[in-house]
């Protein structure tokens, strides 16, 4: 089984980043971020609430947003609605939890789930809160820095290894 949760043939997608300044603030979609080990993306806000929070970079996957649109009865909805840093696409979040892997130059290892606020009740409607569970995407922390861009590849690395250690593969 173990071999099979690390087995990710498929390359995914950076295909969106949003960063808030202070917790409830709008969310603001920028093309590219520079990403520090133990604080997150700077100029948002979870880079600003302490290093070693296990929720550095928050990212969702964006197969799930019309789903939660779906559940929450509405055309669409925005990335920036549900507040995470980074949407992706083409590669199964949920199957990188606790796992390390890069967006372009910069490695994160997935840390947990994460899991909707009361907030999306507000953002997203009556129900919002419950369409956003299970699909609320993953939290990270920050491996090694470097700068993202929308369009940068997602690709799995290791189960929490040294991502320079090819033996372990």
């Amino acid at each position: 089984m173990k071999e099979l949760m690390n087995h990710q043939p498929h390359t995914g997608r950076l295909e969106w980043i949003g960063l808030s300044s202070t917790r409830r603030a709008e969310v603001t979609s920028v093309e590219s971020a520079k990403v520090e080990v133990g604080t997150g993306l700077d100029g948002d806000h979870h880079a600003t609430s302490g290093k070693g929070s296990k929720r550095q970079v928050t990212l969702i996957q964006q197969e799930h947003l019309p789903v939660i649109a779906a559940l929450c009865r509405l055309d669409d909805v925005s990335p920036a609605k549900v507040r995470r840093n980074l949407v992706v696409s083409g590669i199964n979040l949920a199957s990188l939890k606790n796992k390390r892997f890069r967006i372009g130059e910069v490695l994160l290892e997935g840390t947990g789930y994460c899991h909707p606020c009361s907030l999306m009740e507000e953002v997203l409607g009556d129900g919002g809160y419950n369409a956003m569970r299970g699909h609320g995407g993953i939290t990270t922390i920050v491996v090694e820095p470097g700068t993202i861009r929308v369009g940068d590849p997602v690709q799995f690395v290791s189960d929490g290894e040294s991502a320079d250690d090819d033996d372990n593969e």
